[in-house]
């Protein structure tokens, strides 16, 4: 995995059509989100291009945070291991006031996972990553410098306009899929805005190379010796790189703060010494925001080109990743044929409402890291002098919620069995289990195939051919406790992992209506 990469521009054979070209499907974005929706999709025999305005990847490390969900996406696509070997894997945190430690934290204090709760690994990294699998996917048509120029949102798809370094061209999309950024052209070009909030607050980030005792944690502090009346946070990252995040304060100049002779004395205040190398430097005041819809005719918006939220939690790249595994296969069974396009509307659905929890959590961290208020700033206080002596104080305490996937509670796929008082609801994210089947180690690595799951006893006998059978072995315990198995029981999982139904008695007709459900077709 390369870290810095540069990509050629080349011709296409669309550029020389004598009418628009007709495509399946175009994802305009070659970030994380759209590389991964376009691989996604090709694993699923749909044809996608895929256009970027940039030549290039890894200029700044930007996210470093990814969450056990995306890793067990990116594991289903093949990359995970290599990830995983390269980042720096981490589950505990500690939350500080001044020099005295508040609480620490545990995010996966149970087993029976695949992956583990988090790794830290540049964005350039992932990216570079997953270029290379679509540069191997032959039905991914990958083209750098093809800036999107024009858009006409029609009944049956998208007319869009293409600029190149030769000039302009034009393509037909069934579906056009926006993973364009915070900044997206799709969006402007259709005139959609944001709503939501924007902080004052300006945070400096810091990537400094140096070698350092400090454990493989995630650090927070609340008003440091080194930074006072603030707040700080510290990562290590792969290659000896350390992230620092320091809160500047509403009236800081990013110019000013970007220079190096402004940030060394910061760092070197916080290490206690000079001996690192700044690595990548930038300030940014983030936004809590989102489209009011994800979908907008035949065009879809996805990660940061939909929705936006602070960096606190990592729930920025690891939502859009979550976006792009919510849209993969309902799009490919839409293109297919199998599935009616108003499947789609489960998608905005289930994504807004998910954006929603997101802004929710990350607005609640920053105004408890970033008080807005008088009575903000004496809640916060409140809880900081009390959590070293309370549990329920340190519950108030909010350094940022590390993202989870999120559960689509009320979703139309879900299904309305009755209430069972164990195991996981319909709508909710799978949990991952060792299995001693002979063909899967772990749960996860069954969603390989791209299919859903049923998993139960006698589910062979009962799945139809395009469900994956799974029958718990009898050592698979982990697994029968996490998913209620017990007397006969079976759960069927979605393409993406979230529980679409729960049988008690389960058989061919039940299954086969929810795979409807499941599918928009019922």
């Amino acid at each position: 995995m390369q870290p810095f990469r540069q990509f050629a521009y080349r011709r296409s054979a669309d550029q020389d059509a004598a009418t628009p070209a007709r495509h399946p499907v175009v994802i305009v974005g070659a970030g994380p989100v759209g590389l991964t929706l376009a691989l996604d999709l090709a694993r699923r025999q749909v044809p996608v291009v895929l256009i970027d305005d940039a030549d290039r990847i890894g200029e700044g490390s930007r996210a470093i945070c990814f969450a056990k969900r995306t890793l067990e996406i990116f594991d289903r696509l093949g990359l995970a291991q290599a990830m995983v070997e390269k980042g720096v894997t981490w589950q505990k945190g500690r939350v500080f006031r001044g020099q005295a430690e508040l609480y620490e934290f545990d995010l996966l204090p149970e087993g029976g996972h695949k992956q583990p709760a988090f790794i830290n690994l540049q964005q350039f990294y992932v990216e570079a990553a997953l270029v290379d699998a679509v540069l191997a996917e032959p039905l991914v048509d990958l083209r750098w410098s093809n800036r999107l120029a024009g858009l006409d949102n029609r009944e049956d798809g998208a007319r869009i306009t293409i600029a190149t370094p030769e000039g302009d061209y034009s393509l037909h999309a069934d579906w056009l899929v926006a993973c364009d950024g915070a900044r997206s052209p799709t969006r402007g070009l259709l005139g959609l805005e944001f709503r939501g909030e924007a902080f004052e607050d300006r945070f400096l980030i810091a990537d400094v190379k140096m070698t350092a005792p400090f454990p493989t944690e995630r650090w927070f502090w609340f008003d440091p010796p080194f930074h006072s009346g603030q707040s700080a946070l510290l990562h290590k990252q792969p290659d000896d790189i350390w992230r620092i995040d320091l809160q500047l304060g509403p009236d800081a100049d990013p110019d000013h703060e970007k220079q190096p002779e402004i940030v060394r004395p910061r760092i070197e205040r916080m290490l206690g010494h000079a001996d690192f190398a700044l690595e990548w430097v930038s300030v940014y005041r983030f936004q809590c925001r989102r489209l009011d819809r994800f979908l907008h005719g035949r065009v879809v918006f996805a990660g940061d080109a939909a929705h936006q939220v602070s960096p606190f939690g990592a729930r920025g790249a690891n939502s859009g990743i979550q976006d792009a595994d919510n849209l993969g296969w309902k799009l490919a069974l839409i293109v297919q044929g199998s599935s009616p396009t108003s499947l789609l509307d489960s998608y905005d659905s289930e994504r807004v409402a998910a954006a929603d929890e997101n802004i929710l959590n990350s607005t609640r961290a920053t105004d408890f890291i970033a008080p807005r208020s008088p009575g903000e700033r004496l809640l916060r206080e409140a809880a900081l002098s009390l959590a070293p002596l309370t549990g329920f104080a340190k519950r108030f305490v909010n350094s940022g919620r590390l993202s989870v996937a999120s559960a689509y509670a009320g979703s139309a796929l879900s299904s309305d069995e009755e209430d069972w008082d164990d195991g996981l609801l319909p709508g909710a994210p799978f949990l991952d289990a060792p299995l001693a089947d002979g063909s899967h180690t772990w749960l996860s690595e069954a969603f390989a195939a791209g299919q859903a799951i049923l998993i139960g006893e006698g589910a062979a006998e009962i799945a139809p051919a395009r469900v994956l059978a799974i029958e718990p072995a009898a050592s698979d315990g982990t697994l029968r406790q996490r998913y209620a198995l017990e007397q006969g029981a079976a759960a069927l999982l979605r393409p993406d992992g979230h529980v679409a139904a729960r049988f008690r008695e389960p058989n061919r007709a039940a299954i086969e209506a929810a795979l409807a459900r499941m599918e928009g077709r019922g």
